[in-house]
């Protein structure tokens, strides 16, 4: 389970962050004018630290969730 006790933003600004940062590429400075234009003013470095910490337990979290592919498969020719 996600743990965000002693953070000093919202959960959803830190997931949003962590989440347009794995999703999209961007570089820590772009993504911090991002959240800035949000109306979210952190430093490019919260933003490495957020990353750092959150997304291998999303990674987890969303694995676990993940459905599983089935054994068999066809292929059109």
């Amino acid at each position: 389970m996600l743990s965000f006790k002693g953070t000093h933003f919202p959960k959803d600004v830190i997931l949003y962050a962590v989440f347009f940062y794995v999703r999209y590429g961007v570089s820590y400075r772009d993504l911090e004018e991002i959240m800035e234009e949000r109306g979210v003013e952190v430093d490019h470095a919260t933003l490495n630290r957020w990353v750092i910490r959150y997304s291998p337990d999303i990674a987890v979290k969303a694995k676990s969730q993940k459905r599983e592919t089935n054994k068999s498969w066809r292929m059109d020719e």
